[in-house]
């Protein structure tokens, strides 16, 4: 009786610590989209902040431990957190997905465009998408912000 008893129990240990060790790695990661920031807080202690893959994603530091994790482009890295003696205080794995709004996408052969349809659809600056779309978005956001930019000093001389 102990002999069928124990081989299903071992079975099944042996079949749950997978997820056991899935579910331990998802509390470790960080999970951001692509163009957001997330808000992360670590010990307050950290003084130096070393990122995989700054293509992936960008850490920054603020006071009292606040760490803002920003997703630059689709994958997985990691960020180590040290003091200021270099003890690791933390190595966490940052996982940047892609957006979830309500984006559209169209291929024209075998160029890609995104748009954001919440609730019209308008372009959307989407890694992946074509070269000439992209550009073009890209191109339209940074003149859009530069006037944003200019009228806003504007606005402060005119005030002074």
């Amino acid at each position: 009786m102990r002999v069928s008893f124990g081989f299903p129990a071992l079975a099944l240990g042996i079949l749950l610590c997978p997820v056991a060790a899935i579910a331990e790695l998802a509390a470790d990661t960080i999970v951001v989209n692509v163009d957001q920031a997330k808000l992360v807080k670590l010990p307050g202690r950290i003084s130096t902040l070393v990122v995989g893959t700054p293509l992936i994603a960008d850490v920054t530091l603020q006071n009292g431990g606040i760490v803002v994790v920003t997703g630059k482009g689709y994958g997985a890295t990691n960020f180590i957190a040290m003091d200021r003696a270099g003890e690791i205080l933390m190595d966490r794995i940052i996982q940047v997905e892609g957006p979830t709004d309500q984006v559209v996408t169209v291929y024209r052969g075998v160029e890609r465009e995104s748009y954001s349809c919440m609730p019209v659809c308008q372009r959307r600056v989407t890694l992946g998408d074509g070269d000439a779309f992209f550009r073009a978005a890209s191109e339209q956001a940074g003149a859009l912000n530069s006037q944003a930019s200019g009228s806003a000093s504007a606005a402060g001389k005119s005030a002074n």
